[in-house]
């Protein structure tokens, strides 16, 4: 629901043409170091870069089924035309959508549905993608999977991952009480410049410490994208 593409802009082109030229650079990285003696951190967008579709529809349409999703998106239709046009913020849409299906529901039911989710969903991940990320692991550097989509379903697509914690999922976390959904979110929409404040909230030591890999694929992603010192837009289609 989040993305737009970037179109006409100098780091839409920039981040195009970096794509085509190497969508695996980041297999070059040598340990902690870095490039030019910095330390290397290497961030992903999830949806539409790492797989190949918005994933918030895929899991509602997941845990609810065709009908219930068709019917809750049309009951919803107002905002989201106007969410397009630009006359509505995106993270309200994609909150309202998100109290109409799950408020109410335990978080170990959410939590339960997000883990078969990622289990019974793997052909979503982009397998050039998916392979950089493990290399760019294994090779030292510090990795995060920034994305809008909730954090709790985000993550188990990669629990085969982890390494000495240099994974990290970065993602919108929702609000529980009593253990229940609220259907609210209790940070903002990961989105945007979202994306580079919680990335930021992250980094241990000063930005200029990192050599900055960023891949993105949408307007959403566009902060991201500028913010890192090399980064490809669309890499791995």
């Amino acid at each position: 629901m989040e993305k737009k593409e970037l179109r006409g802009s100098q780091s839409s082109a920039t981040c195009h043409s970096e794509a085509q030229n190497d969508w695996h650079s980041p297999l070059s990285l040598e340990g902690e170091g870095g490039l030019g003696g910095r330390e290397s951190l290497i961030l992903f967008d999830f949806d539409g870069t790492l797989t190949t579709r918005d994933t918030l529809i895929a899991f509602i349409r997941y845990v609810h089924g065709t009908r219930r999703t068709v019917t809750g998106f049309l009951r919803y239709l107002p905002q989201l035309m106007l969410m397009k046009l630009h006359l509505y913020p995106n993270w309200k849409a994609k909150q309202k959508i998100f109290t109409h299906f799950f408020a109410g529901m335990s978080l170990d039911d959410f939590n339960d549905f997000c883990r078969r989710f990622a289990a019974d969903n793997r052909q979503l991940l982009r397998p050039q993608g998916l392979a950089v990320l493990r290399h760019a692991i294994d090779a030292g550097a510090q990795v995060m999977v920034v994305s809008a989509s909730i954090d709790n379903w985000v993550a188990p697509f990669f629990s085969h991952e982890e390494n000495g914690h240099r994974l990290s999922i970065v993602g919108t976390r929702i609000a529980v009480v009593d253990g229940k959904v609220t259907g609210r979110f209790l940070t903002a929409n990961c989105y945007g410049p979202e994306k580079v404040r919680r990335v930021q909230a992250l980094l241990s030591r000063a930005r200029d410490h990192y050599h900055i890999t960023a891949y993105g694929d949408s307007r959403g992603d566009k902060e991201m994208l500028q913010y890192a010192d090399e980064r490809h837009y669309k890499p791995f289609r």
